[in-house]
């Protein structure tokens, strides 16, 4: 590596994490907490085999897993023109949080209906009504059981934030771009943001293990005092 490479990395090192700190973890934050409550909210309407919302809702995620993220910004953005009306910031957060709102409901599905129906019928039977089963018994189960999938979508995002510098969200790969047309030193810069991303998976896969950790510990001391 030479001096002037090197000189290149150590400067924009700075310029690509302080976009990741402002806008890429930002966004995955916002973005992932409203795509859980879409998640909960569609998973419990296939749950409970609602009718009309049930097939509206097998509707929304198979549209939305069937085609690109990248389609559904452009379609958003430019399409909708939702960049008239709000930031490229904002119309990201729209994107992704619908996108993985229908990942994650399909996750939430699969662990509401992992939860044993006997316990659901125990519910009933001590005298509690179906939304104090579900706020009580089935959704923290099921929550339990989801974490890893849910983890491993949110380190996913993080990742696939690289997608909203097309709709010009200056992100941490955005950032990237504006130096390498200054420098022109595109195996260096993306090796290098490529790093930035990786110890921010880093982080997100131990704080995965922490709460993997500290959730079946709980579930230990639960079984005991079963």
């Amino acid at each position: 590596m030479t001096e002037r490479v090197w000189n290149i990395l150590v400067e924009s090192f700075p310029k690509i994490l302080l976009p990741g700190l402002k806008m890429t973890l930002p966004l995955t934050v916002i973005a992932f907490s409203i795509a859980m409550v879409i998640a909960v909210v569609v998973a419990l309407v296939q749950f409970a085999h609602v009718k009309g919302l049930t097939q509206l809702a097998r509707f929304y995620i198979w549209v939305v897993r069937g085609t690109p993220l990248l389609v559904q910004l452009f379609v958003v953005f430019y399409g909708f023109r939702a960049g008239a009306v709000m930031s490229p910031f904002w119309a990201a957060v729209l994107v992704f949080s619908i996108n993985e709102g229908a990942y994650c409901a399909e996750t939430m599905r699969g662990a509401l209906e992992s939860v044993p129906v006997g316990q659901i019928e125990a519910g009933y039977c001590v005298g509690m009504s179906y939304t104090q089963i579900m706020r009580r018994i089935v959704l923290p189960q099921a929550l339990r059981t989801a974490f890893p999938s849910l983890s491993n979508n949110l380190i996913s995002m993080v990742k696939d934030t690289s997608l909203t510098a097309n709709i010009t969200v200056l992100e941490m790969f955005n950032a990237t771009q504006r130096i390498n047309a200054r420098y022109y030193e595109p195996l260096a810069l993306y090796l290098e943001v490529a790093v930035i991303y990786l110890m921010f998976s880093t982080v997100l896969t131990w704080l995965q293990r922490l709460g993997e950790n500290k959730l079946n510990s709980l579930g230990t001391r639960r079984a005991r005092h079963a």
